[in-house]
């Protein structure tokens, strides 16, 4: 799931796909959380990666696209998100990573780009769905890399 992070931040750079949305799909313990740490380090940042459960957003302000991550899974209403300028956060230049997007139905901006992950016998199954132009150049940037 690092790697795959990892390929997915090299991809949204080769295909200048600032301002992504990308949402993350998949049950506790998929691999939500360590795909983004891959792609938070490929993207240039040193130190942890923790997910945001309780703070909802971790950003990476020093990096270059800023990159969001947020974790919506204790949400307990979308309006939250209202409440703490979210919309601050989907801004032309960053990368937002967005964990439990169901959560924030109706507040989040559309998807550039849906990862969901499921859990195989051993690994994971991957799948990606485009919701945009960016999205699609992005998955056709993982393929031509060799990162699916």
């Amino acid at each position: 799931m690092e790697a795959l992070g990892a390929g997915l931040a090299q991809a949204c750079v080769d295909c200048c796909a600032h301002g992504m949305v990308i949402y993350l799909q998949g049950e506790l313990g998929a691999g939500k959380t360590t795909l983004v740490r891959g792609f938070v380090r490929a993207s240039g940042h040193k130190g942890a990666v923790k997910s945001p459960t309780y703070t909802l957003v971790e950003p990476y302000e020093d990096l270059s696209p800023p990159i969001y991550h947020f974790d919506l899974y204790r949400l307990s209403d979308p309006e939250e998100l209202e409440f703490m300028g979210v919309r601050d956060y989907f801004g032309a230049q960053g990368v937002s990573l967005v964990e439990w997007p169901e959560q924030g139905e109706g507040v989040l901006p559309p998807a550039d780009l849906i990862v969901r992950i499921g859990y195989l016998q051993q690994g994971r199954d991957v799948a990606l769905a485009a919701g945009s132009s960016a999205g699609e150049r992005v998955i056709h940037g993982l393929k031509s890399h060799n990162s699916l």
